[in-house]
């Protein structure tokens, strides 16, 4: 009989908690930023926008850090959430499509604080070729594969317009790419074994917009509801 290895041994985390855990790990980091050093479940449920119970019930997959009557420690529990989902190691990202999108992504100041290093912008448009963003030179979108092998990219970021997100993530599979960030509006066909999370902001501000428009119905509803209560 053979041994197991880590990875068949390894605990199943249900993706809700793991979509939760960044969220947690935010929190924390905003209380040790504060000087708090210890923290109750319920004030990191409240620092997180979630209720104290579902938030035990994720932790509890980590295993135990909490102290009865004492709390949790703020730095340590940052750690070992931070080293379940794998951001106290340096992930090599790439992002292809330096337009606006691309641009503001690649600016953003947060990804090297959370375990991220952007190692190469790429554009398939000329002109935008060695271009410099955040101190990285734009290089041209063919030279995709050589830079996946040489900084062992497994994160691609898709910033291009729709017509070309599937061509592109085409070619990050074949680059050995595993795991891709999709904010392109299209939905993109990968084979099994990748990843992708897809980030739509039109689909969220018309969720948004949803949620205003039946505000504003319950908004009327009350008024003529009022109103009849008056005349009555």
């Amino acid at each position: 009989m053979t041994a197991r290895t880590s990875s068949e041994t390894a605990r199943v985390i249900p993706e809700a908690t793991v979509a939760r855990l960044p969220v947690y790990l935010r929190a924390l980091t905003a209380l040790a930023d504060a000087g708090i050093r210890t923290c109750s479940s319920e004030d990191l449920a409240t620092a997180a926008g979630v209720n104290s119970a579902k938030l035990r019930k994720d932790l509890s997959y980590l295993g135990s850090y909490g102290t009865r009557g004492v709390g949790y420690d703020v730095d340590y529990l940052r750690y070992q959430i931070a080293r379940e989902i794998g951001v106290t190691q340096d992930w090599p990202v790439v992002i292809v499509g330096i337009g606006n999108l691309g641009h503001a992504l690649a600016s953003y100041s947060g990804f090297r604080s959370r375990g991220f290093r952007v190692v190469a912008l790429l554009d398939a448009d000329p002109e935008r070729h060695e271009e410099v963003v955040a101190g990285v030179a734009v290089r041209p979108f063919d030279d995709l594969d050589a830079i996946a092998h040489e900084h062992a990219v497994a994160i691609g970021v898709i910033a291009t317009p729709a017509a070309a997100a599937q061509d592109v993530a085409d070619r990050m599979v074949a680059a050995g790419i595993t795991s891709i960030l999709n904010f392109a509006p299209a939905v993109i066909s990968v084979p099994d074994g990748v990843d992708v999370r897809k980030v739509d902001l039109s689909i969220e501000l018309q969720i948004l917009a949803y949620h205003e428009q039946r505000k504003a119905h319950e908004h009327a509803r009350d008024e003529v509801a009022a109103a009849m209560g008056g005349e009555a």
